[in-house]
Order: C-alpha cells, then sequence, then structure tokens
C-alpha cells in the first residue's frame, strides 16, 4: 500500500470523513463560483439591452417635447435646447382625428381577439381530437400557410372584400386577420400536450364533444389563449398594410394609417411626428404594464410540446 493510501486511510478512521471530501467540497465552490460568474454576465449585458432599447424612446420623447422649430435644426439643437412644451401633443389630441383613430384600432382588435381565440381554438381542436380521412394533409396545408408573405395577399383580399361590399368597413381589417395560422398553429401544438384523462372522464359522464371542449379544455387552455390573444392583439394593431388599402374613410383608420398620414402631411414637423408615434404606442405600454404578469405566464405556458 502506498503512502497516499496510507495516509487517506488513517484520515478516514481518525475523522470519520474520506479523503476524498475535500474534492468534492472543491468542486461545489467551483460550482457556486461559476454560477455567479454566470450571474454578473447576465445581468450585465441585460443592462446593456436595456440601455439599447430606452436610448431611442428616451430620444423620441426629448423630441416631442421639443418645439417643432428647433427640432427641424438637427440632433444638436434636440440636445442642447431644453425648453420643453406640450404643443406637439396639444396640436394631436385637439385638431386631428386621433381619438378616431384609437377607437377605429381598438375595435378592430379587440373583435379580431376575440374571434380569432374562437375559430382558431375550435379548428385546433378538431384537428388535435378527431379522427377523418385527410387530417395530416389538412394540418400540413393549415400550417404551409405560415410560409405565405401576408403581402401576397393583399391584392386578392382586396378583390374579395370589394365584390361583397365591405371595403372601408371594420369588417375589412376584421375579418383577413381572423385567419391566423399561427395561432391555429399554437392552440393544436398544445392541446397534443394537454392529458385526456379529464376528456374521457366527461364522456363517462355524458359529454359530448361540444361540452367537452367548452367545459373541459377551454378552462385548461388559459395561458395559450393569454398568449395568442396578446400577440394577436398587437399585431392588429400595429398592421399598417391591409388597413392602407382597405380604408379611405378617415373616420375609419387606424392608428397606423392615421400616424401614416400625419408623417406625410406634416413635413419636417419632427416634434409632432414622434408625438403621434408616443401617443399610438401608449395604449399598448399601459396594457403591457398592466398586464404583464399574465403576459409572461401566458407565454410561459403556452411553450410548443409534441
Amino acid at each position: 500500500m502506498s503512502s497516499e493510501t496510507a495516509e487517506g486511510t488513517r484520515r478516514r478512521n481518525t475523522t470519520g470523513v474520506s479523503a476524498a471530501a475535500p474534492a468534492a467540497r472543491d468542486d461545489t465552490v467551483a460550482g457556486r463560483s461559476s454560477g455567479r460568474a454566470f450571474t454578473t454576465v447576465s445581468w450585465i449585458v441585460l443592462v446593456v439591452c436595456a440601455v439599447l432599447w430606452m436610448i431611442p424612446t428616451l430620444w423620441a420623447v426629448k423630441t416631442s417635447l421639443t418645439p417643432n422649430s428647433t427640432s427641424a435644426l438637427g440632433a444638436g439643437p434636440i440636445l442642447t435646447d431644453w425648453h420643453l412644451t406640450l404643443e406637439s401633443y396639444q396640436t394631436l389630441l385637439t385638431e386631428g382625428d386621433l381619438w378616431n383613430w384609437y377607437l377605429a384600432s381598438a375595435i378592430t382588435s379587440v373583435v379580431t381577439v376575440l374571434l380569432t381565440v374562437v375559430f382558431a381554438s375550435m379548428a385546433a381542436y378538431a384537428l388535435s381530437r378527431l379522427e377523418f380521412p385527410g387530417r395530416r394533409l389538412v394540418f400540413a396545408l393549415v400550417v404551409g400557410g405560415i410560409l405565405i408573405p401576408p403581402q401576397v395577399l393583399i391584392v386578392p383580399i382586396f378583390q374579395e372584400l370589394n365584390a361583397v361590399g365591405l371595403l372601408n368597413t371594420y369588417w375589412a381589417v376584421i375579418f383577413p386577420q381572423v385567419a391566423a395560422v399561427i395561432a391555429l398553429f399554437v392552440f393544436k401544438q398544445f392541446f397534443d400536450g394537454l392529458p385526456r384523462d379529464f376528456e374521457e372522464a366527461a364522456k363517462l359522464d355524458g359529454a359530448g364533444f361540444w361540452t367537452t371542449y367548452r367545459s373541459i379544455i377551454v378552462p385548461l387552455s388559459r395561458p395559450v389563449i393569454g398568449a395568442i390573444s396578446i400577440v394577436t392583439f398587437v399585431g392588429v394593431w400595429n398592421n399598417l398594410i391591409l388597413p392602407l388599402f382597405v380604408l379611405s374613410n378617415p373616420k375609419l383608420m387606424t392608428i397606423p394609417v392615421g400616424l401614416a398620414t400625419v408623417q406625410g402631411s406634416y413635413g419636417q414637423r419632427l416634434s409632432d411626428i414622434q408625438a403621434s408615434s408616443i401617443l399610438g404606442s401608449l395604449p399598448l405600454l399601459i396594457l403591457f404594464i398592466i398586464f404583464q404578469r399574465r403576459i409572461v405566464e401566458g407565454v410561459a405556458g403556452s411553450g410548443l410540446k409534441g
């Protein structure tokens, strides 16, 4: 027996602790140091990203509070002039159609979210639970719709809406966005990951397909419903192309279309343009602040399975 082995045996016999214990403690200390280093680096990256994200936002706020005559001179005067004013906001709120744009965006976004959640969840549940010939082909064709850019469909959508007389109505903005392929896909993947025990128990109690969907599946799907609702609402609120093509009535214009008209008519009035952009995004910011916890829980709970 070597001297090292004898020393380890003597230490274990006298103290009751194995000679390998110091090595285990060293591994634990190294693991803690590595964890602290990772946490530090993560915080540094987060702070840098937050600063980079805040710089354009703060610049927009500062420009909106600067007189138009000063902001037209360039970045230097905007940074040095601290005679702040709310003139741009007053102009937009009193002389423009901003309130009509808010109303139009709210109506189209809320109605689109409701219809998308209802129809996408129903179609996804049918594809997930019903067995019928061509089910895989139907799902493949639906998912293939993700590969088609929405801009390609603008002209056909315009012609269809014109044929049925829906141009210059809220429905012209709502109906084309209800068929959200990505919403159906996410619902389908979520339903595939749900255990079927509750559904089998409901069937034993005499519940039909629709009762099971309404009473069992929908309550279990609250996280994914929240995630889809948020993503759909933001997408519809920020959509510019579709409302720009199907709406020409200024009273029906949504926020993005109205902002485009502001930027086209105000020319070099940079403060008014920045103020209109901030007012257009303000409802989404308030929505995020109010429902921040639900948004995080919804996105985290809607992870794709299967």
